[in-house]
This record gives structure tokens, C-alpha cells and sequence, in this order.
């Protein structure tokens, strides 16, 4: 059984988690661990996302292993703000996050067209504004369910945080622009 204590923290059972509530990656910590049933359908967003049964704004991120050199794929969302494309890690220091670093050249982001693309960390610092465009994604509204729940699920935010709350949080997600390779800047190409 879940329940919140008198902080706010979320403590009890994970097993629902991810597929009938969010997962709390509110915690602050450097990595969060997804559920073990989450871990276990990792494959089925990839596949998802070559059928094109996803939303526009889901990649599939295509990266190699930094010990084994075995391609890895992981079910991200992208997010567009200031005319370029990112990624946010809600689990803070996950695999591919640490994949992306030691890989130092090009990954392959798309759903059915895998493009080549060079991800580029950005300052904690720059972070605030491309994580609120996360939050009010697909013509979100702050107010709205969605975004008040991720606010808080995932980044332990109240609804609709200032740039200066959300400031006091970056250090723990870690986000990557989308330097994409076959237009040389920033800009998304089309990815289906």
C-alpha cells in the first residue's frame, strides 16, 4: 500500500506504478529506479513506436551499451522548446543517460525513421525552461490534470512551478538537446 508521509515523500508499494499511476521520480536522489514490471515491457514502446501507435512527440532513442557495445533502446520523451529538441531524464543517472555520455558520437533518435543525431548535455542552469516545456507538452495547459500530476509525480513540484522552482530541481534530471545530424542543428526533422 502507498502513502505519503507529512513531507510529501511517497513511500509503499511500487508494483502499480507506471501502468495504473505515474512513477514517482520525485525523490530526490541521482537515480530513481523504474519498477521491475516497468523494466520488463521496455521492449514494447520501440515496438510501438515502428508501428507509429505513439504520439509525434515519442522517440525511441538507439544507443550502445558502454560495456558491452550492445545496441540499447529506451522509449523517451521528446521535447520541443526554442526551436530545438531534448530529452529529460526523469530517472536521473539511468542507463542511458550513462550509455549517451560514454558514447560521445552519434546515437539514432526517431519511431519508424531512425535518424543519427549527436546528444548534447545542457547546464543545469539552461535546464529550467526546457523542463517546463515538458511539463505543458502537446499544447498542455498548466492547470491541467496531466501536467499538475507530472508536476508533482515526477519532478515533486507543485502545479504550475516558476522557473525558479523548477531551478532548485535540475541538478537531478539530466537533459540532452538533439543535435541532429542530417540537418546540423537543433531543429527536428520529420521522425515518422
Amino acid at each position: 500500500m502507498r502513502s505519503v508521509t507529512g513531507d510529501g515523500e511517497v513511500t509503499g508499494n511500487r508494483r502499480g506504478d507506471g501502468f495504473l499511476a505515474p512513477v514517482d521520480y520525485s525523490r530526490r536522489t541521482r537515480y530513481r529506479r523504474p519498477p521491475a514490471a516497468y523494466l520488463r515491457m521496455q521492449w514494447i514502446g520501440p515496438l510501438l513506436a515502428r508501428l507509429a501507435w505513439v504520439p509525434s512527440y515519442v522517440a525511441v532513442l538507439e544507443v550502445p551499451g558502454r560495456k558491452s557495445g550492445a545496441i540499447r533502446r529506451v522509449t523517451l520523451v521528446r521535447v520541443d522548446w526554442n526551436a530545438a529538441s531534448y530529452l529529460v531524464a526523469l530517472a536521473g543517472e539511468s542507463e542511458w543517460v550513462r550509455n549517451v555520455r560514454a558514447a560521445r558520437g552519434v546515437v539514432r533518435v526517431g519511431t519508424r525513421r531512425r535518424l543519427p543525431a549527436v546528444l548534447v548535455e545542457i547546464p543545469e542552469e539552461e535546464r529550467p525552461p526546457i523542463i517546463r516545456a515538458y511539463l505543458l507538452r502537446a499544447g498542455r495547459r498548466p492547470e491541467t490534470r496531466a501536467s499538475v500530476r507530472e508536476a508533482r509525480a515526477y519532478f515533486g513540484l507543485a502545479p504550475d512551478p516558476s522557473l525558479e522552482q523548477i531551478g532548485a530541481i535540475t541538478g537531478y534530471y539530466p537533459v540532452f538537446r538533439i543535435d541532429w545530424a542530417q540537418t546540423g542543428s537543433g531543429s527536428p526533422p520529420q521522425l515518422r
